[in-house]
């Protein structure tokens, strides 16, 4: 409805020979009502009739093979659906990893060997490791300081979502708040990025967050763990929540101070917690870029997987190397993310 009264009022803003009349507009505007109308009767009642129809066929078999068959009568649709957009391009992904560049030629691993040894390949991983490191490690540190700190203190809602508030936030829109907070300009002009203006009030010079290679990639960094201590904090205060308060109590009347509860009571009980919110952000982190794209695009030595994948692929056309760089990604994702649906079935259990 706004984007058709604003291009009502643009039509009227023109000479009368420019103007699209009020009733094109507005047969325009209900042909595309009519059409999302339609869309949605289709596709629901389309698989809601699927469902019904597949129901009447399935019980009008014997009871041995109806049983056996209904449950995968209700997974299919959702398993050709994954076939047809994770598991199919990934078979083609990893075909094309061994041709060249216009996926024509045979190269057999020259692309993977190019992913393990090319410098801007190694500066990469070398970036993802960093990332790993500091942003797993700082938001789950951050996170769970946090929880236990925060835990039963009167204003902890509101403490809470001011730190989650950054998670509604994508990584692009988080990106252009802090190019704000990390603008530079040259020693003796203005300076309109919080940070610098900081250190000129105290006497230092103003700092290239972005294009000074010392700092550029933890000045990204921030940018990830402002971003997902929230989600850390969140998750493992409700694991804090739910250690028994008999337990803290009787650590209390056998002598231990909260230093001792901390690391014996409340560390051992949410541990397996810690590894979930642990190896959810691995993943997270693995798959960075947006983040890289809008700050540098890549350059200034901040490289990272998914980045040089982008650029091989879209950038130098080469598709091959792209491929392959994409499987290496997935090979390195593959084995925490089984690790995490493990640990959720243990908690289930």
């Amino acid at each position: 409805m706004a984007c058709f009264f604003s291009k009502l009022i643009c039509y009227e803003s023109f000479g009368k020979k420019e103007i699209q009349s009020v009733t094109e507009v507005m047969m325009e505007f209900w042909a595309r009502l009519l059409n999302v109308v339609l869309a949605i009767a289709i596709g629901c009642g389309g698989v809601i009739g699927l469902f019904y129809l597949a129901n009447i066929g399935i019980n009008a078999l014997p009871k041995p093979w109806n049983r056996r068959l209904l449950p995968w009568v209700y997974i299919s649709p959702a398993l050709l659906l994954l076939s047809a957009y994770l598991i199919l391009p990934t078979v083609q992904t990893f075909y094309l990893s061994f041709f060249d560049g216009r996926s024509q030629n045979f190269v057999g691993v020259q692309n993977y060997i190019f992913a393990f040894s090319d410098p801007a390949m190694l500066e990469a991983f070398r970036n993802n490791l960093l990332w790993l490191t500091l942003v797993t490690g700082v938001s789950v540190s951050l996170g769970l300081i946090i929880a236990v700190l925060v835990d039963k203190v009167p204003y902890e809602p509101i403490i809470k979502s001011l730190i989650f508030l950054p998670m509604a936030i994508s990584f692009v829109g988080a990106s252009v708040i802090w190019r704000f907070i990390y603008a530079y300009k040259p020693a003796g002009a203005d300076q309109i990025g919080i940070l610098n203006a900081l250190l000129v009030t105290f006497g230092f010079e103003p700092v290239g967050w972005i294009v000074e290679q010392s700092v550029n990639n933890f000045a990204l960094i921030a940018i990830m763990i402002w971003l997902y201590t929230g989600f850390a904090m969140v998750i493992l205060s409700s694991a804090v929540k739910g250690i028994p308060e008999e337990v803290i109590e009787a650590a209390r009347i056998d002598g231990a101070n909260s230093w001792q509860i901390f690391w014996r009571i409340t560390i051992p009980m949410i541990r397996s917690t810690i590894l979930v919110v642990s190896t959810t952000i691995i993943i997270l982190v693995l798959k960075v870029f947006d983040i890289v794209f809008v700050m540098t695009g890549g350059n200034f030595g901040t490289e990272v997987i998914a980045s040089r994948m982008i650029k091989e692929m879209f950038n130098y056309r080469n598709f091959g190397r792209g491929s392959a760089i994409a499987i290496v990604l997935l090979i390195f994702i593959i084995p925490v993310m089984v690790s995490n649906i493990q640990r959720f079935r243990a908690q289930e259990r």
